[in-house]
C-alpha cells in the first residue's frame, strides 16, 4: 500500500508550490504512470529541483490530476471517472451508511444538490459499503445522487482516505473523511480533509 501525503507548502520539481495535490511515495510508479505531472523527491535533510541533488531522500511523486477509477454503485452500475469528464465533481469519502456524521453529511449534500448543480458540480459518495446499504441509504433519505461500493476500499488507498484511526483506545484502519473537488480537466482543485458534516456544502462552494 502506497503512503499518501498531502501538504500545501511543499514544491514540485520545477520548484512551483502546487496548491493542492498528493505527494505520493512510490512503490509501484507503473500504477501512476500517465495520472501525475510532476516528480520530485523529499529528504528529511535537504530539497532540491532534481533527483540527483538529493542525498538519502525518499521518493514522492507529486499527484494534482483525479486517480482513475472504476466502481459499482448502488444499482450495480458500473461508476468511472471518465463519466465526469467535462464536469465538475464532488468526490467524497465516508466511513458508513447510516452513521449520524455520514448522514448528516449526505443530507446537507442532498438539500444543497440544485445549488451545487447550478455551479456545475456533480456528487459522488464512496465508502466500503455494499450496493444493498447503498441503495437502502438513499432510498430511506432521499440522496439524488450515486455511491460507490468501495467494498475492497482500493479507490479510498487510491486517493489517501483509508488509514489508521482509533476509537476509545482501539487502533483500526478505515476511511479517512475526505471530499476531493476535481475540475472538468480531472485536475484536483481542492482537498477538504476537515469537513463539517452538517454544512459541508459551504466548505465545497
Amino acid at each position: 500500500m502506497s503512503e499518501f501525503k498531502i501538504d500545501k507548502t511543499l514544491k514540485n520539481s520545477n520548484g512551483i508550490k502546487r496548491s493542492y495535490g498528493f505527494w505520493i511515495y512510490i512503490n509501484d510508479i507503473t500504477k501512476y504512470r500517465g495520472n501525475y505531472r510532476h516528480v520530485a523527491h523529499l529528504g528529511s535533510s535537504s530539497t532540491g529541483n532534481s533527483i540527483g541533488e538529493i542525498k538519502n531522500a525518499t521518493p514522492y511523486i507529486f499527484l494534482d490530476k483525479a486517480f482513475s477509477f472504476i466502481g459499482l454503485n448502488e444499482s450495480n452500475k458500473k461508476i468511472s471517472l471518465s463519466d465526469y469528464k467535462g464536469k465538475k465533481l464532488v468526490l467524497y469519502f465516508y466511513p458508513k451508511d447510516n452513521t449520524p456524521g455520514c448522514t448528516s453529511e449526505a443530507c446537507d449534500l442532498r438539500d444543497n444538490f440544485k445549488l451545487l448543480q447550478k455551479q456545475g458540480y456533480e456528487i459522488l459518495g464512496v465508502s466500503p459499503d455494499n450496493e444493498t446499504s447503498h441503495q437502502k441509504f438513499i432510498n430511506k433519505f432521499e440522496l439524488p445522487f450515486s455511491l460507490i461500493a468501495d467494498t475492497d476500499h482500493s479507490i479510498a488507498e487510491a486517493y489517501g482516505a483509508w488509514g489508521e484511526k482509533s476509537m476509545y483506545g482501539r487502533k483500526y484502519f478505515g476511511i479517512l473523511r475526505k471530499t476531493f473537488v476535481i475540475d472538468e480537466k480531472g485536475v484536483i482543485t481542492k482537498i477538504i480533509e476537515k469537513v463539517d458534516t452538517k454544512n459541508h456544502s459551504n466548505q465545497i462552494l
